[in-house]
């Protein structure tokens, strides 16, 4: 039985690349959403955000020096690409998701509307929101906090490609030990990149819990949602 009824699930571009240098990773996209398919069958409302990372960095170059709002444009954009993908994988696996776009280009996706993206969680669809926000100089995280707040999931899970929020870098410090709760306070005063300060300061206003873990550990996102001891989860 899962612990969560409606989850709002975060993940990164770069988590689609898999061992690639960018674009999106066929083997990595499939488990990915074959993961999601698990949670959906213990009877969970799934609605993600992906970002871009790994379509935008292979043209970062070319951004050195652009005006950043033109830049940020260009990464909703590698959402919306990412969105596509991720929805027509879980169209293959039997699944049903829908693409929101927070810039309309309807054509392609439909727009965000938020009474409609809840009918769609209700009915037991996947809903992908896209685009971010919608608006430059905002991350998709800050993006995930404001559609999780207003969906009114119970948890944001942010997929990252480490098992947790630690107390130092485990890459460089040995001795970085894994938290199993935090409050954001603390999180705060340790100065613990968790979120940019955007999100991170959305999901505490909006009593918005957040759980870190990894999306590259099999059946994590299934212990997670089942309420076990998996990453780290962050609360007021």
């Amino acid at each position: 039985m899962a612990a969560y009824k409606r989850i709002l699930l975060k993940l990164s571009g770069e988590a689609l690349m898999g061992d690639d240098a960018f674009g999106i990773n066929r083997a990595t996209i499939v488990r990915m959403v074959q993961e999601i398919q698990e949670i959906t069958k213990l009877g969970c409302e799934v609605a993600v955000v992906i970002g871009g990372g790994n379509i935008f960095r292979g043209v970062a170059g070319g951004s050195v020096g652009m005006d950043r709002a033109t830049a940020d444009y260009m990464g909703m954009l590698a959402t919306v690409m990412n969105s596509l993908a991720l929805a027509d994988t879980m169209r293959q696996e039997g699944m049903t998701a829908r693409v929101m776009s927070a810039i309309n280009i309807e054509q392609v996706v439909e727009p965000y509307v938020r009474p409609k993206a809840l009918q769609y969680l209700e009915e037991g669809k996947v809903v992908i929101f896209a685009a971010g926000t919608g608006n430059p100089f905002f991350t998709t995280d800050t993006a995930a906090a404001l559609r999780g707040a207003e969906i009114g999931a119970e948890i944001m899970l942010k997929a990252t490609k480490v098992d947790g929020v630690y107390s130092a870098d485990p890459k460089k410090d040995p001795l970085a030990t894994r938290y199993s709760t935090i409050t954001f306070d603390e999180a705060l005063i340790k100065n613990l990149q968790v979120l940019d300060a955007t999100a991170f300061a959305l999901c505490r206003d909006q009593n918005l819990p957040l759980k870190v873990f990894s999306i590259f550990k099999p059946g994590a996102l299934k212990r997670v949602v089942m309420g076990e001891d998996e990453g780290t989860l962050v609360h007021v």
